[in-house]
């Protein structure tokens, strides 16, 4: 995957284009949120972003990202603003007017032969 690739699949993700960016993904992706989350399967991501953008506009800003052949790293910096109240949300419990900004480090493996991710691994560097 090249740089300019991985910043259309940004681009996707912060426009809520979910083809757009859930296209970037192998069927079988496993995707950690840190210890919090493992969702495996895109169209299990499909669902869960579904759900999160429909309490929360969340924008990631790229900081720094290294690419390799078969990965990606990347520190970014994650703004999320909530919009409709979601208190049971398994992540933190938020209410609309809720602003959270966090930077995160993130590593993606790619398989070369598709250019699809096929395993996702995300943790807060900073609160």
């Amino acid at each position: 995957m090249t740089e300019e690739n991985f910043h259309a699949y940004i681009a996707a993700f912060n426009g809520n284009d979910f083809e757009g960016f859930t296209r970037f993904y192998a069927d079988d992706v496993v995707f950690e949120l840190g210890s919090a989350k493992r969702i495996e399967g895109r169209e299990s991501i499909f669902a869960f972003y579904r759900e999160v953008k429909a309490h929360i506009t969340e924008v990631v800003e790229p900081l720094d990202v290294i690419v390799t052949p078969t990965r990606i790293a990347m520190h970014c910096r994650t703004t999320f603003e909530t919009f409709k109240d979601w208190l049971d949300f398994e992540i933190w419990p938020t209410k609309a007017g809720d602003k959270r900004v966090v930077e995160t480090i993130a590593m993606y493996e790619v398989d070369p032969v598709h250019d699809r991710f096929t395993h996702i691994r995300g943790a807060r560097f900073k609160p």
